[in-house]
């Protein structure tokens, strides 16, 4: 019987394993990087083991390190948990050589299965050979052979780009997996990822989950996860579980792993198959009443699943939480998540708590909410409602984009499921949350009454003159106006309150420095307020910027100035690029890595690049001076 386990990963993945080993009543070993060295899944743990050495980004990869630690903490078993050495043959092997038990396949099914060229192979797919496609096979998908997440991952619409993307996908895939090996296969437009979760003992039964459709994704990486796939024809759903029941078995595999698809125009097309636990495991346990790792352990242990999978029930979705700013390029982001708080009735499957920081090296996952209601329809409408309650104070994150998402036609009614929903629907689905206005006026009076309760209120015999106050939005907050701004114009009254100018139509029912009422239209509408000493507040699920009330034209930033959007690392600079050099816009000048993800940063406009201040190493923060493309202005013509 296993009695310790080590998980050797970190953050949701860690906590979500450890909350099954307290209901065992089963010991539990962390390890953790410099990095992570006051992170959730630290203090959650019994035990910890520093891993030393390794740069934060290389630190989990160490699966030498690892067995140490395990062996030390006094271990008799590792979880891989999923991404890092999750598929890592090599790294299963090391920890049963160790003595150790091995919570996932055996080597040879890893082997077999881990590798998506060697998978395709066993089915008798053939992956395409770059070297001799032609413009009729585009478009084409760059995939790395090992892991996932959408790492290592390109769209190839036009040969010319190819090698390069081939070269940006290797290099990419190296960093997040240890291997470099990419691999090219048709790239099947908007269709369907519908995936079968399977549970396999060591005595030849073969659970069969369900399906689960996780076609909702940016950048490859799954965004709204849902069990079961919903109007999958009867017909296609059987033969979805029987192909992954057969890969199964063809390859001895025992644990939990996922065989993968896409499926369009009626017909399904094998993706891969994993062989670890899935990051959306949870929509499964909702629909079947299971534990997935709890499960893992028992057929670890040798145990007898029952003949019979257990009966599904109701319907599950759920969306992860990123810090990240969809209307900007997806791009991540880190800082302090002041609070963290989530209603209940939606499970949380979490690695941070309010006042942790979220850095610049790993996935930028704050957290998975996931609602399980009788229907489809109700479970919608759970997690959406969830999301918009949920308290999340510090970084932008996708939060609006995950509420109006699953408010969409296209998701709420399944009538068009498919990996191109966020191409068709970005644009609309980050436009500003309803209410930023009012928020903005709870915002500014809510500061107003800060500074009375500070300095006193003294009653004047003349009307005071208008305070003004303005709050920009950012994503994941209030946007409004053209350029995402609301200004304020208020004034105190006599009797200790206040009275709104501009906009127009707003009463105020009451102004406390946390919480205002505010009445438009005959309705009163209430707002807590929390306001940060960066500028940043928070108003019920706004996240404003207060604006400074004088700017220094000094301060503005020179035209063409290429800022970086995210910290990071840049990784490269495009082959030969000197200042001096002509551009043309949206030319790729030079990428950055940040959580393990490559970003590339390209010129704004054509013209020449005059100032050239990244080299392949750098960490830069966000805002940083990266380049001057300065375009080359046309006079006016003189009258």
């Amino acid at each position: 019987m296993i009695s310790r386990l080590l998980v050797a990963n970190r953050g949701e993945i860690a906590c979500r394993a450890f909350r099954t080993c307290r209901d065992l009543g089963v010991s539990t070993v962390a390890v953790y990087s410099d990095a992570d060295a006051g992170a959730l899944h630290v203090r959650e743990a019994d035990a910890a083991v520093r891993l030393p050495g390794a740069a934060p980004s290389e630190t989990y990869l160490r699966g030498d390190l690892i067995v140490e630690a395990a062996l030390a903490a006094g271990a008799d078993a590792v979880h891989p948990g999923y991404g890092f050495l999750s598929e890592n043959a090599d790294f299963a092997r090391t920890v049963t050589d160790a003595g150790l038990v091995w919570i996932g396949p055996p080597p040879a099914a890893i082997e077999a299965m881990a590798s998506k060229t060697r998978a395709k192979e066993l089915l008798g797919i053939a992956p395409l050979d770059p070297a001799r496609l032609m413009e009729a096979d585009l478009p084409v998908l760059v995939k790395a052979a090992a892991g996932g997440g959408g790492r290592g991952m390109r769209i190839v619409r036009e040969l010319p780009d190819l090698a390069g993307e081939l070269e940006s996908a290797s290099a990419e895939a190296a960093g997040a997996f240890g291997d470099g090996e990419v691999f090219v296969e048709p790239y099947v437009e908007d269709g369907r990822h519908v995936e079968v979760q399977l549970l396999c003992d060591a005595h030849g039964t073969v659970w069969a989950l369900g399906t689960r459709d996780c076609s909702l994704q940016r950048r490859h990486q799954k965004v709204i996860e849902e069990a079961p796939a919903p109007g999958l024809p009867a017909a296609l759903e059987a033969s979805l579980l029987d192909t992954a029941v057969r890969a199964a078995k063809a390859v001895g595999y025992v644990g939990a792993g996922t065989v993968e698809f896409l499926v369009a125009d009626g017909r399904a097309h094998f993706l891969e198959m994993n062989t670890r636990l899935q990051v959306e495991h949870p929509v499964t346990e909702e629909v079947y009443g299971v534990d997935l790792v709890a499960l893992q352990l028992a057929v670890a242990e040798g145990a007898k699943l029952p003949p019979e999978t257990p009966a599904p029930r109701g319907h599950a979705i759920e969306a992860r939480l990123y810090a990240e700013d969809p209307a900007r390029g997806w791009a991540p982001q880190t800082g302090a998540l002041r609070l963290f708080d989530v209603p209940g009735g939606v499970r949380l499957d979490t690695g941070y708590a309010s006042g942790d920081a979220i850095g610049v090296h790993y996935d930028p996952m704050i957290a998975k909410l996931t609602a399980h209601a009788p229907t489809r329809a109700e479970a919608v409408r759970k997690l959406a409602r969830a999301l918009e309650r949920a308290r999340i104070h510090g970084p932008v994150t996708n939060r609006d984009l995950l509420v109006a998402s699953l408010r969409h036609p296209e998701y709420a009614t399944a009538d068009r499921l498919g990996t191109g929903f966020y191409d068709r629907n970005l644009p609309a689905l980050t436009t500003a949350p309803e209410g930023g206005e009012l928020a903005a006026v709870a915002a500014a009076l809510a500061a107003a009454s800060t500074r009375r309760g500070r300095f006193g209120g003294g009653w004047r015999n003349l009307r005071s003159q208008d305070e003004t106050r303005t709050y920009g939005g950012a994503y994941g907050g209030a946007g409004g106006g053209a350029d995402g701004d609301h200004e304020v114009r208020y004034r105190p009254t006599r009797d200790g309150g206040y009275e709104v100018t501009a906009p127009e139509g707003v009463r105020v029912v009451a102004a406390a420095p946390d919480r205002v009422s505010l009445e438009t239209a005959g309705v009163v509408r209430h707002f807590d307020v929390t306001a940060y000493e960066d500028g940043t507040v928070h108003v019920g699920g706004h996240r404003l910027t207060a604006r400074p009330r004088f700017t220094d034209p000094r301060e503005q930033t020179a035209p063409g100035s290429l800022l970086a959007p995210m910290p990071g690392t840049v990784v490269r600079v495009a082959d030969g690029l000197t200042v001096g050099d002509a551009v043309t816009a949206g030319q790729p000048l030079l990428w950055l890595e940040a959580m393990k993800m490559e970003h590339r940063v390209t010129a704004p406009a054509s013209g020449t690049l005059t100032a050239l201040h990244a080299a392949p190493g750098r960490q830069v923060e966000v805002g940083a001076l990266l380049a001057v493309v300065q375009t080359e202005e046309r006079p006016e013509a003189q009258s």
